[in-house]
């Protein structure tokens, strides 16, 4: 704590805050990293199964969900968070704070990483898709058995990335009052020129990323074998 106080006297006078900030942006992290797995899942396999030559080809379904995660996705994040703030207010009945944080991070993060389980389920093995097909499988099934099971270590890949993307996006989120490390390091560190603020939170920013990007590692390493 004396080396705290001494390289980081602003963080040091205000540690329970900045504790409550990390609390709030592994929260952010957390449940908007598990809604967004889920969206982008789903919305993953539908582009996959509705592209052409998928296993039900449906032009108008993947144009135009194609062209919706393609606009979103053009849209920064900044800006996105700031249009949103009406809806959110609607949606939670605040557009400020943690709760208020989770669904512009949600619409934020949904379509880059729809994009990169996309990119994952393309990658399995078109021959054990017509070999499923051969057995009769359904398409739920062909889904579950063998986009899904054969493309897991991708898919952990690919969500290590978002997830990421993720943890930038809760310190932009600060900017519009989302709370956690971002706000902190604005008021303080921006706001009020406590630079030792901004420094702390990059610091554990970092070593945040580092341990995801280390669990990811292991994790791919156990479903590859």
């Amino acid at each position: 704590m004396n080396i705290l106080a001494q390289w980081f006297p602003n963080v040091a006078s205000r540690f329970p805050e900045f504790v409550d900030s990390f609390v709030q942006t592994l929260i952010m992290i957390g449940v908007a990293g598990v809604i967004a797995f889920v969206l982008a899942t789903l919305f993953a396999v539908i582009l996959t199964l509705t592209q052409r030559g998928g296993l039900t080809q449906q032009a108008v379904v993947f144009n135009i969900l194609d062209k919706l995660i393609n606009l979103f996705r053009s849209i920064p994040f900044i800006i996105l968070a700031a249009a949103l703030v009406p809806f959110t207010r609607a949606l939670v009945g605040t557009a400020i704070g943690t709760k208020g944080a989770i669904f512009p991070l949600v619409v934020g993060i949904t379509p880059f990483f729809t994009r990169q389980i996309q990119s994952a389920l393309a990658g399995v093995d078109t021959g054990l898709i017509e070999a499923a097909e051969s057995m009769g499988m359904s398409t739920s099934k062909i889904v579950y058995r063998v986009y899904l099971r054969e493309s897991i270590p991708s898919i952990i890949r690919v969500s290590i990335i978002a997830i990421v993307s993720l943890i930038g996006l809760t310190a932009i989120v600060g900017i519009v009052g989302g709370g956690g490390l971002g706000d902190f390091a604005i008021r303080y560190g921006y706001q009020r020129y406590m630079l030792d603020a901004t420094y702390a939170t990059i610091i554990v920013l970092v070593i945040l990323i580092g341990v995801i990007e280390f669990i990811g590692r292991q994790l791919v390493l156990l479903t590859e074998h």
